[in-house]
């Protein structure tokens, strides 16, 4: 018996019919499935029912990325194994499509062995934002990036990037993006930073906009720490794989660090990297 925790797009309606015949399939084959408090339970038309993601085997995600990145805020860091449905668009993160759900949750019903699937483990950072009255929010899970951006359109803000605890240099920028290997294709890519496989185990730190000569992005071993502080003049934002979680005042320091947690994601073949990353780009080899 297998149980499934169910995380639905709150936007595409086809997510909820999706969502009801999973469950359907589950209860009918002695299994159980439900969908995550507070993802819309008032549909007349399904016999979904919500619950909490304590004693899930699994967790479903219904939708594109994103919902791929709450499902895994949901789990807080819990090792239990995701299974992306794409009805997005670029889809990293997704591993089946939407005519698909019924016989992969088959194949996971009959373990890992004979259904032939495997875990890819993604690294995760841990989030710490130390406000200058002492106020700690954290430690916040992440799997693609944590931003500190500027809160105020218009203006740039001066933040300090220390490295393993030592200054390394003051950025006039947009923001700062920490961002893991998985992370690299996201946020950090549209600020030109580099791709980095999912396979390594690394920090990226990508200036946005920066306003001075060296605005590279910075490669950094897993066991060096990362902190951003907000210096003079203006506020700022923290911004944790696209949603906004804290307001930072000047003083803030917000540090970064690998998590012994990691997001773990249902594979059923091989998925040669480049190979995705060349399909979503459309990239051509004439």
């Amino acid at each position: 018996m297998i149980r499934v925790a169910m995380v639905l797009h709150r936007e595409r309606p086809e997510a909820r019919r999706i969502a009801s015949s999973a469950a359907q399939w589950l209860r009918a084959n002695g299994h159980d499935g439900w969908i995550l408090e507070g993802e819309h339970t008032d549909s007349p038309d399904d016999d979904l029912v919500a619950g909490p993601i304590d004693g899930a085997d699994l967790v479903l995600s219904l939708g594109g990325d994103g919902t791929m990145l709450r499902a895994v805020r949901s789990l807080a860091g819990a090792p239990v194994p995701l299974l992306g449905v794409n009805l997005g668009q670029l889809g990293y993160l997704t591993e089946v499509e939407p005519g698909d759900v019924v016989e992969a949750l088959r194949r996971v019903a009959l373990g890992s062995q004979e259904g032939r699937w495997t875990l890819d483990s993604r690294m995760m950072l841990d989030v710490e934002v130390r406000h200058p009255d002492g106020r700690m929010v954290g430690p916040l899970r992440v799997l693609n990036e944590v931003t500190v951006e500027k809160s105020t359109a218009g203006e740039s803000i001066r933040l300090l990037l220390h490295i393993d605890g030592a200054p390394f240099t003051t950025f006039a920028t947009d923001g700062l993006i920490v961002s893991t290997p998985t992370g690299s294709t996201a946020y950090a890519l549209s600020a030109r930073g580099p791709v980095i496989s999912p396979r390594h185990r690394a920090l990226l730190v990508t200036p946005v906009a920066p306003h001075q000569l060296f605005d590279r992005s910075l490669v950094l071993d897993p066991s060096e720490t990362v902190e951003i502080e907000i210096l003079e003049h203006r506020d700022a934002s923290v911004v944790i794989d696209g949603v906004a979680v804290d307001a930072a005042p000047v003083g803030t320091r917000v540090a970064c660090r690998p998590s012994e947690a990691s997001a773990r994601f249902v594979r059923f073949g091989p998925r040669p990297y480049h190979q995705i990353l060349k399909a979503k780009f459309g990239l051509t080899d004439r």
